[in-house]
């Protein structure tokens, strides 16, 4: 039986290539990029009916994009209020409005420093948004 390597969080969808969710480095957690792909590999926010017609919710992913980052810097000891920096990547820009809205429900103004940009696509076909972070932990809080 193989153990998990460091900074791979049980519990949430596994990476889709040779990194892990989060890396420290001194007092520093970097979050790799992360969506709303639960560890089944469904993706929250995303439904298709009988006839193949899709539905994607931009709030719905992205919440739970933040739930999950919430997850693995939870597994680290630290929490959403210790971010420091985000970078979201839209499909659309479209989706700001929805994203931003529920963006803060999360976050205020003095959360933390933000830059969404639009990109062409994000490795599944039904993935909107995705966010990597970077959240500021001492060492020695942990």
């Amino acid at each position: 039986m193989s153990t998990p390597s460091p900074g791979i969080v049980s519990g949430k969808a596994t990476p889709r290539g040779a990194f892990p969710h989060v890396k420290r480095a001194g007092d520093f957690l970097f979050v790799s990029g992360t969506s709303a792909r639960r560890p089944d590999n469904s993706i929250a926010g995303a439904s298709a009916d009988a006839m193949g017609t899709t539905t994607l919710d931009i709030r719905a992913q992205t919440r739970a994009v933040i739930e999950n980052i919430r997850d693995i810097l939870a597994s680290q000891g630290a929490g959403l209020e210790h971010l420091v920096e985000i970078s979201a990547f839209l499909v659309n820009m479209n989706d700001f409005g929805g994203y931003n809205e529920v963006y803060a429900e999360f976050f205020s103004a003095q959360g933390p420093t933000r830059t969404t940009v639009a990109v062409h696509q994000l490795p599944h076909p039904h993935l909107l948004i995705e966010i990597k972070a970077v959240a500021y932990l001492p060492a020695a809080s942990t």
